[in-house]
């Protein structure tokens, strides 16, 4: 099968995928759609919401529709980086063992990240960018493909832990959740108030994701197109060669995004750009992931904490 036609047939399997979702999930088509962007780009989503708001179930849904294995880890205080991982035991014949921990599925839930001390959640951090884990000198592969979802709540800070900046360079995306219109709040309360229980049909394997993941790697992207999400990302670090055109701006920033950010953008520009039937990124495919890719990677002064600019609010203007 030519790229050609792999792009294609990937355009009718996400059309069906957000189908199946669709049967569970009301509404949040921006974070569906994010979700499957960062699935497909083969990178890793912080997704921020209040309670309520479907987050783990909308994970849980996503793993259904792509038959993939799929693991729950409830962060809190008291958790074990082994909890994580895995650990060496000794088995009967006294040798040491590795049991493997949640942390080896396709797709891993870190439902509340942030309640759990950094010990623990730096344990997340090899998983995620080398995709093995490891322990007692052994080194462990994770299945393919691995994808890390992990949820926070926004307005609950009494008892968490903030996620330190390594870390949250690890994801691609910070997908933030809103509450429901009214309609899909009443369509909400019908369907989640009756005996009923949609079914959800796997609609993807796991060779079929990673063969759309290496297509859309293999997508040519222009060097303008390069350079203007460079030239985006450099735009948010104050001091910089690019300041000049940004300077109203960079007054409220106190750290940019780093080039992983530039990555991202470009990649994330290639599968947009696949999922809505072209065959090579713009500029439209970079500006419509920007605001996902660099929400998290921004850190706004006090000056933007005093007068009230929020990160969405900077980068759009940078936009």
């Amino acid at each position: 099968m030519t790229d050609k036609e792999q792009l294609n047939l990937l355009v009718e399997k996400y059309t069906a995928l957000k189908h199946e979702i669709g049967k569970v999930i009301v509404g949040q088509d921006e974070a569906i759609n994010s979700l499957l962007l960062s699935l497909f780009s083969g990178g890793h989503s912080l997704l921020l919401g209040v309670p309520g708001l479907a987050k783990t179930l909308m994970v849980n849904t996503l793993a259904k529709a792509l038959g993939l294995s799929f693991s729950r880890i409830q962060f809190t205080p008291d958790l074990m980086p082994s909890d994580i991982t895995g650990s060496e035991i000794l088995d009967d014949s006294r040798n040491f063992k590795f049991v493997k921990g949640p942390v080896f599925s396709n797709i891993v839930l870190a439902d509340e990240i942030n309640r759990t001390p950094p010990k623990t959640q730096a344990a997340l951090l090899e998983a995620m960018q080398e995709h093995t884990v490891t322990v007692g000198g052994n080194n462990y592969p994770l299945p393919s493909p691995f994808l890390v979802l992990a949820t926070q709540n926004p307005i609950e800070q009494e008892g968490t832990y903030p996620l330190p900046e390594a870390q949250l360079d690890r994801f691609m995306f910070n997908i933030r959740l809103d509450y429901p219109s009214f309609n899909e709040e009443v369509e909400i309360v019908k369907q989640t108030t009756v005996d009923t229980h949609p079914q959800v049909n796997p609609i993807l394997g796991a060779n079929e994701i990673l063969a759309f993941q290496q297509v859309i790697r293999r997508m040519p992207v222009p060097d303008n197109v390069v350079e203007n999400a460079v030239k985006l990302v450099t735009h948010t670090r104050p001091n910089s060669e690019q300041q000049s055109t940004s300077s109203a701006l960079t007054k409220y920033i106190s750290w940019g995004a780093g080039p992983r950010a530039s990555q991202y953008l470009i990649i994330g520009a290639k599968t947009h750009a696949a999922l809505h039937g072209k065959f090579s990124p713009d500029h439209e495919d970079v500006a419509a992931v920007a605001v996902n890719v660099l929400r998290h990677r921004i850190v706004r002064n006090y000056y933007a904490e005093a007068e009230g600019i929020s990160t969405d609010a900077i980068i759009k203007s940078l936009l």
